[in-house]
């Protein structure tokens, strides 16, 4: 076992790959992975679970509604601003089961618990989870998921292997797909079960149908325009002679369903499909979410929480009534990534107004939603500091992503991402002076939650 602090930073340092895994990208190192207690990891374990169960939700709440089944306004915002042709495709029987095979919730650590900010259905990360589970077990830490979880969980997404497509626009994460098939085809003839199972990282916008090949979606559904030949692809996949997954279903990539969960009308729905643990349970760690929609409302009514008559009327909060997310819903380049979300409260007041006013001239087209902000607790986290050449520690806030794998019947937690920014970074994510760590299992007595 490596012992020194030295000793660690070399070995993860060395264990890099020479061209990186992220494109442009760096982090700072810890030699330490996030501790967790026992309490908390189990809980991680169970919420993958209940996220599947909520998607399913999602999914058959889509279809009833288009079916008539239930209201039709809730596949008229889902369906905001797709192509018809896309929505057609995404109807289609054969698909009607078919849901994400790795679920990445983004939690951000409170006082009480966590929150869940988002759940990515085309998560970025599972290369690099994979690689810092791989290099931090090396050392002796007890990481989620052990040495080689995410690499088998990834491998059960399609068994028999298959294409990995990355579009131009998610190129950034071409590096970290790379190493994981060099890993994947390494192993796959030690793979019992699928002996034969071979990998590759395919340019989206240059991808040749491979006979007999299922493919990995690693872009958005809005980036089809991009891609010139995909409708050879869309069209097997809806013939069900090639494997697409995440599915090609546009609706459940909106950020919308955190607020549909919380709309009145939709309330027994959640219900009856979640049963009443799990949505107490996730009523707990969903956010409050609004969609601004334009919609005028009768003399009487007000909008919930805000006790407004107008969305109008949000845009002359104060900065102290602004502690308020504007998120881009879905299907759009600012859908991801950080670039379609906003701090109400960080945003000069004439720039929050032009923001909902834009919000709520394009809603038709590109629907936006208002979340209520969570600001996550003060962790201390020790890391190098190149510029020092010394160990530091930083009080930072936390952002957690567990990776979660549909394997049958069985949702299982493969790794868990922690990335760390400094305390006056309002939003998390991925940055040059955030720490990213695997996170680890602390049977001494871990951290709070």
């Amino acid at each position: 076992m490596i012992a020194t602090v030295e000793n660690k930073l070399d070995a993860i340092r060395g264990a890099l790959p020479s061209e990186g895994l992220f494109a442009d990208k760096d982090w700072l190192i810890s030699p330490d992975a996030f501790p967790i207690s026992e309490k908390f990891a189990s809980d991680l374990e169970q919420l993958g679970h209940r996220l599947f169960v909520f998607q399913r939700a999602c999914n058959q709440l889509y279809q009833l509604s288009f079916r008539g089944k239930q209201p039709e306004w809730i596949a008229k915002y889902l369906d905001a601003g797709k192509p018809a042709k896309l929505v057609e495709l995404s109807r289609q029987k054969i698909f009607r089961d078919e849901l994400p095979r790795v679920i990445r919730p983004d939690l951000i650590l409170t006082e009480k618990s966590y929150i869940i900010a988002e759940i990515d259905s085309v998560p970025g990360g599972i290369g690099l989870t994979a690689w810092l589970n791989r290099t931090y077990s090396t050392l002796g830490q007890d990481v989620i998921g052990g040495e080689t979880g995410m690499l088998d969980g990834f491998q059960k997404v399609l068994p028999n292997g298959g294409d990995i497509l990355v579009s131009e626009e998610s190129a950034t994460y071409r590096p970290e797909m790379i190493w994981l098939v060099a890993q994947l085809n390494q192993h796959r003839t030690s793979n019992i079960e699928h002996p034969t199972s071979n990998w590759s990282v395919v340019a989206a916008e240059n991808y040749e149908l491979q006979p007999g090949h299922d493919v990995y979606r690693f872009f958005e559904l809005f980036d089809l325009p991009n891609i010139p030949k995909i409708e050879a692809l869309l069209k097997l996949a809806g013939e069900g002679k090639v494997r697409v997954t995440p599915p090609i279903k546009p609706f459940l990539e909106e950020k919308m369903w955190f607020a549909l969960f919380w709309l009145k009308p939709l309330r027994e729905f959640w219900r009856r499909e979640l049963g009443d643990k799990y949505f107490l349970k996730l009523h707990d760690v969903i956010p409050y979410t609004w969609l601004l929609d334009p919609t005028p409302l009768p003399q009487h009514a007000v909008i919930p929480r805000l006790e407004i008559h107008d969305w109008r009327q949000a845009a002359k909060f104060s900065q102290k009534e602004r502690d308020l997310l504007l998120k881009v819903s879905g299907f759009s380049p600012l859908g991801w990534g950080s670039r379609g979300v906003a701090l109400g409260a960080d945003l000069p007041h004439s720039e929050w107004e032009r923001r909902i006013e834009h919000a709520l001239d394009n809603f038709a087209i590109q629907p936006t939603i208002l979340q209520q902000f969570h600001k996550g607790s003060l962790f201390e986290h020790r890391y190098y500091d190149g510029e020092s050449d010394e160990m530091r520690a930083m009080k930072g806030r936390i952002r957690l992503c567990p990776y979660y794998f549909v394997e049958g019947d069985r949702v299982r937690m493969r790794g868990a991402l922690t990335t760390i920014v400094p305390a006056d970074k309002k939003l998390i994510h991925g940055m040059r002076d955030g720490i990213m760590v695997p996170t680890r299992i602390d049977t001494a007595s871990g951290r709070r939650p």
